[in-house]
This record gives C-alpha cells, sequence and structure tokens, in this order.
C-alpha cells in the first residue's frame, strides 16, 4: 500500500444520554472499552478505543451525552463534551431508531453544525424497529441537517457496523499510524477498573442513584499465583444510599462485587481479590475540592 494512503484520525459518536454511543463504541472495537447501562449519563470520562485496519486507523473518543446539567459535576462533563467536539476529525450523530426525533436531538445537531468536523448521522437500535418504522426515521434524521452521510446500524446485531467504519475511515485525513498495533485503548488500567465497579453498581439501583455513584480505585497489588488485588472505594453523597448501595446484610455489594470482578479478570487476564468499600462523601457532585479528588 501506498505510504500517503494510510488515514488515521479520531471520531467521536454524540447524541442524547442513552442513545448507544457506548455501546456502538464497544461493538466497533470488539472488545469492552466503554461501560452502558440503561440509565442515562453513564459515560462521565472521554476514554478512547483504537480500531486497527490494514489502511486506517479509527480513534474512537466515547464522552459523556450532552445533557442540562443539574450540578458542578454536570456542567464540567458537558465542557468535556465540547470539549472534544472541537478536536476531533469526524462526528457521529447518534439517534435511536425507535424514539421519534426531538427537541435534544436538533439541539446537539445545530450545537455541531459549525464544527471543522465532518458530521455523519448514525440512527442506532435498528434491531428495535420494522424496516417501515426505519424508513420513516432515516427521513426524519436526514431532514435534521447536511450531513456526510445517513446509516443505520444495530450494535447488538453488528448489523452495518462495517459499512459505518468505512464511511468515517473515508474521512479521516491522510497520516501515519497514531498507536501502536497491539494497543486498544489508552485509558489508564485504574479508571477502566473503576468504570467497570461502576458498572455494575449501577444495575438496578433505584433513579435517584446513580448519579451519586462515583468509584476511586485506592491500589492494584499484582500478586503471586497469578492474583491481582484491587482496593477501591464507591462513593456515594447520603447515608440512605450507603444502606441501598451495601443491601441487607451486604447482598448487594457482594452481588456488584462479583460482578465486577469477572470483568476485571477478562481486562487483566489474572484471577481478582476485589476488596470494596462504600464511603459516604457529602453533596460530592456539587464540591469543586471532592470532584477533583475523585478525579473530575
Amino acid at each position: 500500500m501506498a505510504e500517503n494512503s494510510y488515514r488515521a484520525g479520531f471520531a467521536c459518536f454524540v447524541g442524547r444520554p442513552n442513545a448507544g454511543k457506548s455501546t456502538l463504541t464497544n461493538a466497533i472495537v470488539g472488545q469492552k472499552i466503554a461501560i452502558t447501562s440503561n440509565k442515562p449519563q453513564t459515560t462521565r470520562h472521554v476514554i478512547r478505543a483504537v480500531l486497527h485496519r490494514p489502511e486506517a486507523q479509527l480513534v474512537l473518543v466515547d464522552t459523556p451525552g450532552l445533557h442540562r446539567p443539574r450540578t458542578l459535576l454536570g456542567e464540567r462533563l458537558n465542557d468535556l463534551v465540547r470539549a472534544t467536539w472541537s478536536e476531533v476529525d469526524v462526528i457521529g450523530l447518534c439517534i435511536p431508531a425507535n424514539e421519534p426525533v426531538g427537541k435534544g436531538d436538533t439541539f446537539i445537531a445545530s450545537e455541531i453544525a459549525g464544527l471543522k468536523a465532518t458530521v455523519v448521522a448514525v440512527v442506532t437500535k435498528t434491531d428495535l424497529v420494522t424496516k417501515d418504522a426505519l424508513a420513516e426515521q432515516l427521513l426524519a434524521v436526514d431532514a435534521l441537517g447536511a450531513f456526510a452521510a445517513v446509516v443505520p446500524v444495530s450494535a447488538v446485531d453488528g448489523d452495518n457496523l462495517d459499512r459505518l467504519v468505512d464511511v468515517m475511515i473515508g474521512y479521516l485525513p491522510q497520516s501515519p499510524q497514531l498507536y501502536p498495533d497491539s494497543m486498544l485503548t489508552d485509558e489508564p488500567e485504574h479508571v477502566l477498573i473503576a468504570e467497570m465497579i461502576r458498572e455494575a453498581a449501577l444495575e438496578g439501583v433505584r433513579d435517584e442513584l446513580p448519579h451519586s455513584i462515583a468509584v476511586l480505585v485506592e491500589e492494584i497489588i499484582p500478586g503471586e499465583n497469578n492474583l491481582t488485588k484491587v482496593y477501591a472505594h464507591v462513593y456515594v453523597e447520603r447515608q440512605s444510599q450507603k444502606a441501598i448501595m451495601i443491601g441487607a446484610k451486604g447482598s448487594r455489594l457482594k452481588e456488584v462485587g462479583m460482578k465486577a470482578r469477572a470483568d476485571i479478570e477478562e481486562l487483566l487476564g489474572t484471577r481478582v481479590y476485589l476488596d470494596l468499600h462504600v464511603r459516604v462523601a457529602k453533596d460530592w457532585q456539587r464540591d469543586p475540592r471532592q470532584l477533583r479528588r475523585l478525579g473530575f
């Protein structure tokens, strides 16, 4: 292949919370890099996932969903999203096939219209609708803006993912490789582990709790006999939330630990001893000092 025909660059998926952005990132890379949940605003960190092709390298930047902020954390997450938008080469605007195009979609489409990045509309979750409903949604999405392409996909079925990747790579600049062949993400191990614990903690909790949960990995100790010890704290904002997180006789925290441990073992390729403690950090989402300590 001619040296100057290789393409490499950055792309990100944007959209309302819960539009399927993180699921899509994981499906394209073929490995769990970003955490997913049916709770909105699950993603809090910018995570880069690297897709290697013989002719190109596509670096997918997973960002939080843009939302109306109610806390200092919310404001910081929105700033993070906008900063990422200004730096990528291609933006995929994700709109679910099974929900009508709404004010949030229109707002985000107008926000990204003035950026230098090429914008591709991505209609996600096509496995949840009929062909007729999908055709109608594609027309509705096309009317939202001047997109370089409109691509329907299903991250669950893997339907049309290759076409989406081809389209996005086509708009990347010609460039040498940006990351080594072996690298799937540039995210530090302790952040990925914290995210896996938070994902497990989000499962089955009450609606008021998700935004109050933060996880800090205090220590990772590689040990003998292929055993890694991970010590982590799960932070909530109130004493009553701590009781919910721990559950009756510690049952809930035990479930969280079991699920998270399985994911961490897959990530590290070793057996894992996971030590979890729940701590109260009062109103941490509104406290600049505590936000800094928790990595925001």
